[in-house]
């Protein structure tokens, strides 16, 4: 009968999933307390730091328009042409008028050269020496002159290529084709996505303390954080909310942020201690967050947590639902397999 017994026993821990043995290979970590930063959230709106609005600074007929909304336009790209003619005449009448300058000046110098040169031989009278020396001044004035006409000129005919300070997206188009732009006038207008900030209005109570220590972090949609580079506070406050506006610096190149979205943005404010788990140990299944609890007893649980926000190295802090020790599986996807082969053998004992 103890033989009996004996192989019984033995049976029932050779049986899958009964034995504790086999909750070890489940991958886990340990909820454990930290020191960590104390943040204080609010929203904040996403802006371009380079936002530009193009306008004419010569007139003419617009000819050609070669981007339009939503166009990325890289940095000295011709954006819009304006009709040319007039600059165009004006340019070549400028390089004309520095031509015959620079030959009457030569003429000039030349005359001085024989004149010096006569002078020191005692053949020329300090009076022509004087004249030349006159005729050489003026003839400098004018080339300077039609140099200082040609880069006008020059000018005059680069505004009739607008053209982009930096590369950027077209957010507005102002003008069409056929129309005639004046000195002033709208023509497009762009943001650059290479070096974004947040704004943010914040309590005049937590000033002192966001001056102190000078840091912010922005939440972003795929669940991670980018540090904020730079905090620019302004030295005034709203009058109707008795909020200080606040401006958060992003590095740059940052991807999934637009002007014009609402971020989290989390200002440093202290030292806390928190409770923090991996953050891929969570689970989201609707409303419902979660983690798998593996035991003591080795059996494998869903509990309910409330979970904070996650942090810069991949953990994410546990408000309430989990206590400093326990184990939580890290694969989610092995724990529901576990949960399932154990819940079908307690429903088979």
């Amino acid at each position: 009968m103890k033989h009996i017994l004996g192989i019984y026993l033995l049976g029932l821990a050779l049986l899958p999933g009964l034995s504790p043995a086999e909750t070890t290979d489940l991958d886990t970590a340990t909820a454990t307390k930290r020191e960590a930063v104390r943040e204080f959230w609010l929203d904040g709106v996403v802006e371009a730091i380079n936002r530009t609005t193009l306008s004419a600074q010569t007139q003419g007929q617009v000819e050609e328009i070669l981007f339009d909304v939503d166009d990325f336009v890289e940095k000295g790209r011709v954006v819009v042409k304006l009709k040319d003619t007039e600059q165009k005449a004006g340019l070549n009448q400028a390089r004309a008028d520095l031509k015959e300058a620079a030959a009457r000046l030569q003429e000039a110098e030349d005359n001085f050269k024989r004149s010096k040169d006569l002078f020191g031989r005692k053949l020329a009278s300090r009076s022509q020496l004087d004249k030349s020396t006159a005729a050489l001044k003026s003839a400098r004035a004018r080339k300077e002159a039609a140099d200082a006409r040609l880069t006008q000129a020059s000018e005059q005919f680069e505004y009739t290529r607008v053209k982009a300070p930096y590369s950027g997206i077209v957010t507005h188009r102002h003008v069409e084709v056929g129309e005639t732009a004046s000195p002033g006038q709208k023509l497009m207008s762009g943001i650059s996505l290479d070096q974004l900030r947040v704004t943010v209005e914040l309590p005049q109570s937590l000033i002192p303390v966001i001056r102190e220590q000078g840091k912010a972090r922005i939440l972003l949609s795929t669940g991670g954080s980018i540090n904020g580079t730079d905090l620019t506070i302004f030295p005034f406050a709203d009058q109707r909310s008795n909020t200080f506006k606040v401006r958060v610096d992003l590095p740059e190149g940052v991807s999934d942020l637009f002007p014009g979205m609402f971020v989290k943005t989390g200002f440093v404010t202290g030292i806390k201690r928190e409770l923090v788990v991996p953050r891929q140990a969570v689970v989201y299944r609707s409303e419902v967050t979660a983690v798998y609890v593996l035991g003591k007893d080795g059996r494998v649980r869903f509990r309910h947590i409330r979970a904070g926000l996650p942090a810069a190295d991949g953990m994410l802090s546990v408000i309430a639902g989990l206590s400093e020790g326990e184990r939580v599986a890290t694969d989610p996807v092995a724990a529901v397999t576990l949960l399932k082969q154990q819940s079908a053998e307690s429903h088979n004992e």
